[in-house]
């Protein structure tokens, strides 16, 4: 259960661990899969960190998805709610990765909010322009064709399916270069400190095997280095 830390530590603690690290903290608790690989990003070197909210695509259709009930700015707004500031919107295809979900235009409004940023088994259009926003960006990698003859958003904060990973509204995301991992929303700041823990025992594998040679092979035995 989340111990009450605020978001501000929250995202302290989270710019100073890794994506493995968070996976291998995750791993001692559960064991189902929570990582999201072969993301790119139009804002490399920037951590993507908060809590989940969600917007779900489907397949257009005028007659089963109107598209004047089924506008990403409403649904937008339903998803992030009345705090938007620090939430991850997490925009899912349902089976439509290479389709573009929005770009420089249309995520204005991520900026607009103070969303930390977006996360999308999709493609994003417009990288020139999503670099200059202040939110951060992981995605399928870029597009220049509008994705809505294909795709419709149709529902907020639903729980979605990124890459066979399951995602709840609540959860958080912590994305950078190496991939995305998913950290169920109750157990955020346990995670967290697991994670750090994880850093530091690997910090101390490290100088261990920098000594090795020096003390004749030398080690703690039972210990599992990563």
């Amino acid at each position: 259960m989340a111990n009450g830390w605020g978001a501000e530590h929250r995202r302290a603690q989270a710019e100073q661990i890794s994506c493995a690290d968070v996976v291998d903290a995750l791993g001692r608790r559960h064991r189902h899969r929570a990582h999201i690989l072969g993301l790119e990003s139009p804002t490399p070197g920037r951590v993507l960190f908060g809590p989940v909210v969600t917007i779900a695509f489907f397949p257009s259709c005028a007659a089963s998805v109107d598209p004047a009930v089924h506008d990403f700015r409403s649904l937008f707004r339903e998803a992030v709610g009345d705090d938007a500031e620090g939430k991850v919107l997490v925009l899912a295809t349902n089976g439509h990765p290479g389709v573009s979900v929005g770009g420089g235009t249309k995520l204005g409004r991520v900026h607009h909010y103070g969303l930390d940023g977006v996360l999308t088994d999709g493609r994003l259009r417009d990288y020139a322009e999503l670099r200059t926003y202040g939110f951060t960006a992981y995605c399928a990698g870029e597009a220049v064709e509008a994705g809505g003859a294909l795709i419709t958003p149709h529902q907020a904060n639903v729980p979605v399916v990124l890459d066979g990973v399951g995602i709840m509204p609540g959860d958080y995301v912590l994305a950078d270069g190496s991939g995305a991992v998913i950290i169920p929303g109750a157990e955020i700041d346990e995670v967290l400190l697991g994670a750090t823990a994880v850093k530091q025992e690997d910090a101390r594998f490290r100088e261990q095997i920098a000594q090795e040679r020096a003390s004749a092979g030398e080690s703690a035995r039972g210990e599992r280095e990563r």
